[in-house]
């Protein structure tokens, strides 16, 4: 681990903001012990957490790909290409130096250091009101909740470090800290941050109240927490949230930030000689379809096929190539430079909270609650609601929902795992598609790998079980 802490513990990347968008684009590195001695040097180490997210192991192509691509939402076209860095997640071959993996990894500890940076700094810097201090401490301590959050749903048990480290020795030979303590600090982050947060922004990008109290439901929901999920989660449509009537309005890139997007990673194209763009665009676009693209997470026929007839998502969220390959319409060219693509990645929207809702209704046998939140996704994408009454129909119809409704936003793998669905939903997935004869999911591949960068540096990192 201690090659990898010198990266993490020993940068921070500083970046500048304008008056309404989260830019992100690095304008210089600096030594952190002589920086970050009033305002202007802390906002600029803050956007650099915000900056984090943009890297390719989080919202640019970690986190999208890792949330689909192992399930049956989505596959990968070209499995050659880039090394069978993606294809070995379609196929369940995972190798720990498999290079996403270890920019996952990577990507959210720099994003979470430097939040322990601006975290035990903010305190002292003298020009600053305690009310923007404790709303940019309330930004901090959500980014590094929600970093956690993604690294213990893709590796488990993970090293948890929530002060800034000034010496990497500290942590080296140290093991992974046990998933439950892990959580308890992503609950106890969140809880902070949900009294800190304002309800409303004016700059684009930033965290609000409501992106804390939707990520802590998730988190709650994760762990089966019903009951305390729904606390968090009825408080977020009342704070001024909204279902746009016309999906086709959610991710149009004149659009952006709409009344449903609850929190979302910024990018923008043509901005900062292209540096603020993502390439998932290129990357998850059909082979021959657009330059360079390299056909890695299409969504799959079958979940195309899944949408209803009169159910305007489809057309909406997937389009198909005059050759009949599927392609997500979340995810939109804006530039003749394919790699800076200015589509924003949601993390969080109204309509996943909803579908949240009802899953925590249905599991406190609330049918009435359940069936009207589920209903409400169902009315916007125009077709029929239903009238259900028992638990098990209620959990097949929200999954399936759920496929529908957010399918390319990075859920599915995660729903399934949450769901203990994972292993007979892919085992049904390989015997029904051409193609899989060779693929088959086993327990250990619930966890995706530690890196092996991770484990060569400090063998008191394990490797998890099977890989």
């Amino acid at each position: 681990m201690k090659k990898i802490l010198i990266t993490i513990f020993s940068l921070s990347v500083l970046a500048s903001c304008s008056s309404d968008l989260l830019d992100v684009n690095p304008e210089a590195q600096k030594v952190s012990s002589q920086f970050y001695t009033n305002s202007s040097e802390i906002e600029q180490g803050i956007v650099s957490v915000y900056g984090a997210l943009q890297y390719t192991g989080q919202y640019q192509l970690g986190m999208p790909a890792l949330g689909e691509l192992p399930s049956d939402n989505t596959y990968d076209e070209v499995p050659a290409n880039d090394a069978f860095t993606y294809g070995e997640l379609d196929f369940f071959t995972i190798q720990p130096n498999n290079s996403l993996i270890a920019s996952t990894w990577k990507d959210n500890y720099i994003g979470i250091q430097q939040a322990n940076i601006i975290l035990a700094r903010i305190g002292n810097i003298p020009d600053m009101t305690d009310a923007l201090k404790n709303t940019r401490i309330g930004e901090m301590r959500f980014l590094r909740a929600m970093m956690y959050f993604n690294l213990v749903r893709v590796y488990g048990d993970v090293p948890l470090v929530l002060k800034e480290t000034t010496n990497v020795n500290e942590y080296f030979g140290q093991p992974r800290t046990p998933l439950a303590e892990v959580y308890a600090a992503i609950e106890t982050d969140l809880k902070a941050a949900i009294g800190l947060l304002p309800n409303t922004i004016t700059q684009k990008g930033r965290v609000t109240k409501g992106a804390a109290l939707g990520i802590l439901g998730k988190v709650l929901l994760t762990q089966k927490k019903y009951t305390e999920s729904l606390t968090y989660l009825n408080l977020v449509e009342p704070l001024g949230y909204q279902l746009l009537t016309d999906v086709n309005k959610i991710f149009d890139v004149t659009n952006k930030n709409n009344a449903e997007i609850i929190f979302d990673v910024q990018f923008a194209s043509g901005l900062n000689g292209n540096s603020e763009g993502s390439t998932a665009f290129q990357m998850f676009s059909p082979s021959g379809s657009v330059s360079g693209a390299k056909g890695h997470n299409l969504p799959t026929k079958e979940v195309y096929n899944l949408y209803s007839t009169g159910d305007t998502r489809r057309s909406a969220y997937i389009g198909l190539t005059p050759n009949g390959i599927p392609f997500s319409k979340k995810l939109v060219k804006t530039s003749n430079t394919i790699a800076d693509g200015g589509s924003n990645f949601v993390v969080l929207r109204l309509a996943d909270v909803f579908l949240m809702m009802a899953e925590c209704f249905t599991e406190q046998n609330d049918f009435v609650n359940a069936n009207l939140y589920l209903n409400k996704i169902k009315t916007r994408a125009g077709i029929p609601t239903v009238n259900l009454s028992s638990k098990e129909s209620f959990l097949n119809e929200i999954d399936r929902e759920r496929r529908l409704e957010l399918v390319g936003e990075g859920h599915r793998w995660f729903d399934l795992l949450r769901t203990g669905k994972a292993i007979s939903v892919m085992t049904a997935h390989f015997s029904n598609n051409q193609g899989y004869s060779t693929a088959q999911i086993k327990q250990h591949h619930l966890l995706m790998p530690v890196p092996q960068g991770q484990i060569n540096t400090d063998p008191a990192v394990k490797q998890n079980p099977g890989y």
